[in-house]
């Protein structure tokens, strides 16, 4: 039998990725920090888009995982687990990593360019902006540069509510550091980037992370990522976020589902 629904999770219309709904790892994370136990590492999968902007019931299983539902529709859940071991990433240089974006692919053609992780169209709206292109001479290796912004810090939980993450009254965020939830989200789409998306549209369908740290406000960061198969519309990736000192602050392992061609 189930326990009581511990939290109603909302997720801000500020963190989209497709036109009305959640970006992937944004949510994943959010949900992620629901787990009982903090465990080190957690898969999130993905049902159905997870809607912006309104209340979503979260239960502890008694396996000791979390289901979120909208209504009588599970959009997602989320277990502890570890990584299924396909392999970190390995680190670049931040300007290796920095030249690697002047190959995103999103620049010519992006299916969601108003995505919060790496869309090219958020206007004056905050965002991760990780535009991550093919790294020279490290053979497949994708790869950008994240430095966080006061916007992203360890802001209160009434903040992220209401989306208003550029308050003037807010404090200076110098030293604070960034929630897990938005190193979930670094550790999301660099790795659909490393899918030919010249052609073709795909959305996060599960995600298991592992998060050892969190950046400050103002740290350089490089995020890698490698894609590891395909089999017909699946496409699995890797992903890794380093800090300042090349210290691994966390990894994923993503499957990704193409959907079908656009008419």
């Amino acid at each position: 039998m189930t326990q009581p629904a511990v939290a109603a999770l909302i997720v801000p219309p500020l963190f989209n990725g497709p036109p009305g709904s959640a970006n992937g790892g944004y949510f994943s994370g959010a949900l992620a920090a629901l787990l009982p136990g903090a465990p080190a590492s957690a898969v999130v999968t993905l049902r159905k888009p997870p809607p912006l902007g309104i209340p979503l019931h979260a239960t502890v299983t008694d396996a000791g995982g979390v289901t979120l539902h909208h209504g009588d529709v599970l959009v997602g859940e989320a277990a502890p687990a570890a990584l299924a071991g396909f392999g970190t990433p390995e680190p670049v240089p931040f300007e290796t990593a920095k030249a690697a974006e002047q190959s995103y692919r999103g620049l010519a053609r992006h299916p969601f360019p108003g995505c919060f992780v790496c869309g090219t169209q958020r206007g004056g709206a905050a965002g991760l902006h990780l535009f991550a292109g093919e790294a020279s001479g490290h053979d497949g290796l994708h790869a950008c540069t994240w430095t966080p912004d006061a916007a992203l810090a360890d802001v209160a939980d009434a903040d992220l509510a209401d989306g208003d993450l550029r308050r003037p009254d807010r404090p200076e965020a110098d030293g604070a550091s960034v929630r897990p939830e938005f190193v979930w989200a670094a550790l999301d789409c660099p790795g659909a980037w490393t899918i030919d998306l010249e052609t073709r549209d795909v959305v996060l369908g599960r995600i298991t992370a592992r998060v050892l740290g969190v950046p400050s406000v103002g740290e350089p960061c490089v995020v890698t990522a490698r894609l590891i198969a395909q089999d017909g519309r699946k496409h699995t990736t890797c992903t890794a976020l380093y800090g300042r000192d090349g210290r691994l602050l966390g990894e994923a392992e993503a499957l990704w589902i193409e959907l079908p061609p656009r008419t």
